[in-house]
């Protein structure tokens, strides 16, 4: 078992090291390849090594992991090609809008392809410490929440949450954290009272097996203007009954909400034969490291959503075409897809060329904001980020 710290400089290198292997053919893995993704003990850092002892053991192929505190630290390195993907979650989606971490002057709308992702039986929510009384969402008002530097995914996805029980950030008492795993230990040790996860996540059966205690509020499906308020929020979420997870089984479900987490990431210039193989040896393995993580066996072909959000790479297409499952809806689907990221690569081109982007950070992502809006709307497309 390697042992990893948080990206840096040092990790970077390796990585680069690790692309220097002998080049990919179309039903062939390097040797070695390597993934950003959550910190040890997040669900797809687990799922990761689930897959990683799959391909060794039945391919010779060593998945390196390196892991990234946040959204940040785990794209810097796809981007510069220094890993061959990143097992994230729905920061596919916010980089691809460039909204958050992403309306930066450095990054704007970013040019990301799934390659596969895991929709499994267990729900993402709002983790709470047992031994405060909460029952609903409602209930955490005026609670400790954690807040994640630099981690927009999981910022937003509390905040969308909290929305569902018509709350903000102003009604509850904020607790900043500097990664995921931080704010999971702050729950047991008593910082805080909650924080967002996926809930088969290994932080969470240690809060569940801790002191303190684990519940997760429901969203049940009937409850029509919590899930009005979540989608105005979070388009990408959907109604979910989890089986699986820190307290959930399926004796005890939970009604929920849920996207795909975690998600295979590439940038839309990953060599397209190295994504088929990569998306080739996902499904062919499924069955070695479907039981290896709690919320792998979400990785299952017959569970992949193929109309999301966020385009698939045309190397994972090859392989849902070969496996018979890729249709002509879902290609037109995939088209819109690119076709929106081109809309707001144009935006982003024209923003960068006026004088607002030569504002400082809060200024130039308010005006970014403004000019992404104007020209989604313009090109008949819902901005959603306002």
């Amino acid at each position: 078992m390697y042992r990893f710290t948080q990206i840096t400089v040092a990790a970077a290198a390796v990585a680069a090291t690790i692309l220097g292997t002998a080049p990919v053919v179309a039903q062939e893995l390097p040797k070695t390849i390597a993934w950003t993704a959550y910190g040890v003990g997040g669900a797809s850092y687990n799922q990761a090594v689930a897959i990683g002892k799959a391909m060794k053991e039945e391919l010779g192929v060593n998945l390196r992991i390196l892991p990234g505190k946040n959204d940040i630290a785990r794209t810097i390195p796809a981007r510069a090609g220094q890993v061959h993907a990143i097992a994230g979650g729905v920061a596919s989606y916010f980089a691809q809008e460039g909204v958050f971490d992403f309306a930066a002057a450095d990054w704007g709308p970013q040019p990301i392809r799934i390659v596969l992702t895991s929709i499994g039986d267990t729900n993402l929510g709002l983790g709470v410490a047992n031994d405060i009384g909460v029952k609903t969402l409602a209930d955490l008002k005026g609670k400790r929440v954690a807040h994640i530097k630099a981690a927009a995914a999981l910022n937003y996805n509390t905040e969308a949450l909290l929305a569902s029980a018509g709350l903000t950030w102003d009604d509850v008492e904020v607790v900043e954290f500097s990664g995921f795993g931080d704010s999971w230990d702050g729950i047991i040790s008593g910082k805080v009272d909650a924080a967002f996860a996926l809930m088969a996540t290994g932080r969470a059966y240690q809060l569940a097996a801790s002191p303190r205690g684990l519940i997760w509020p429901e969203l049940p499906q009937d409850d029509t203007e919590a899930w009005a308020a979540l989608k105005a929020k979070a388009p990408y979420y959907v109604y979910s009954t989890g089986t699986e997870g820190a307290g959930v089984s399926p004796e005890k479900p939970h009604h929920g909400a849920l996207y795909p987490m975690p998600q295979l990431m590439v940038y839309e210039n990953q060599d397209t034969d190295l994504v088929y193989a990569m998306t080739k040896a996902m499904v062919d393995l499924f069955p070695y490291y479907k039981d290896g993580a709690p919320g792998a066996s979400g990785w299952a072909l017959e569970r992949q959503n193929f109309t999301w959000a966020v385009p698939y790479h045309d190397g994972a297409i090859r392989l849902f075409k070969e496996k018979g499952v890729w249709t002509d809806e879902m290609q037109a689907h995939n088209d819109k897809l690119i076709e929106r990221q081109q809309v707001l690569a144009k935006a982003w081109a024209d923003f960068k060329a006026t004088p607002a982007a030569d504002q400082g950070r809060d200024a130039f992502g308010a005006a970014w904001l403004e000019a992404r809006a104007t020209a989604l709307t313009a090109a008949g497309l819902e901005p959603v980020f306002k």
